[in-house]
């Protein structure tokens, strides 16, 4: 997308909406992690708002974090228990908190957020840094035919009375790059754009990136509630030591 920062992306405006539209599993997700930490500490790529994180911290799991955007920790830092989780403000593919984990985790398609395969392969890499040797890496994603009907489209997410919001989109498959927009036209509020460019990749592709990190896959999931992984839809895969 000419002229998208991904680094940008998630500035105030993003922050201070990013929780108006719960996806509405984040309790069965932060089971399963709780279920997979144990005794254990969790560390969370890309923790946002603290979405993931909260529910996950309290169920008793000692929850850290790495952020790019200052604006998604600040938001995290307003809401309850958010100023008491550690979180360090960089690159999930590279920053090292100095700790090991029993679970890493990312999740809601934030692995699609890196942009070049080589990032995506430094994720897994950043990953298995942080693990204990008993440890699991999560990866939930949805499955790239789940969002690709054609290689551009355009398309209703939600119609108003006085608003309608469209999803906009361009995907090129050599790159595997999605670049996608939501477009909210509204009487009141007007033309509100929000830009973002993802590079889609399938669990395969992931299995081999985790291969070249040291990892090996362990579980493959259709959800969180640990049914059977149809192709379809989202996984939810966890990897352990080779």
């Amino acid at each position: 997308m000419y002229g998208f920062q991904p680094s940008e992306s998630f500035g105030p405006d993003v922050a201070g909406r990013y929780d108006d539209s719960p996806r509405g599993d984040e309790g069965a997700a932060a089971d399963l992690l709780a279920q997979l930490a144990g005794d254990g500490a969790a560390l969370e790529f890309a923790i946002g708002t603290g979405r993931m994180a909260l529910p996950l911290a309290h169920r008793g799991v000692r929850v850290e974090g790495i952020e790019l955007s200052r604006s998604m920790v600040d938001v995290l830092r307003s809401k309850p228990g958010g100023a008491a989780l550690n979180v360090t403000v960089g690159d999930m593919t590279s920053v090292h908190t100095g700790k090991r984990y029993e679970v890493v985790y990312l999740v809601f398609n934030t692995i699609f957020n890196l942009l070049t395969q080589d990032d995506q392969v430094r994720c897994f890499e950043n990953a298995v840094g942080h693990l204990t040797d008993t440890g699991v890496f999560l990866v939930e994603a949805a499955v790239p035919s789940a969002w690709l009907p054609t290689h551009s489209y355009a398309s209703p997410e939600r119609v108003d009375l006085d608003a309608v919001t469209l999803d906009v989109c361009t995907y090129d498959p050599a790159t595997q790059i999605l670049d996608e927009n939501h477009v909210h036209i509204s009487k009141d509020e007007g033309i509100r754009f929000g830009p973002i460019s993802c590079r889609l990749t399938w669990p395969s592709e992931l299995d081999l990136m985790a291969r070249l990190a040291g990892l090996r896959l362990a579980d493959r999931w259709g959800g969180w509630h640990r049914q059977p992984y149809t192709g379809k839809g989202m996984h939810v895969s966890t990897y352990r030591r080779a």
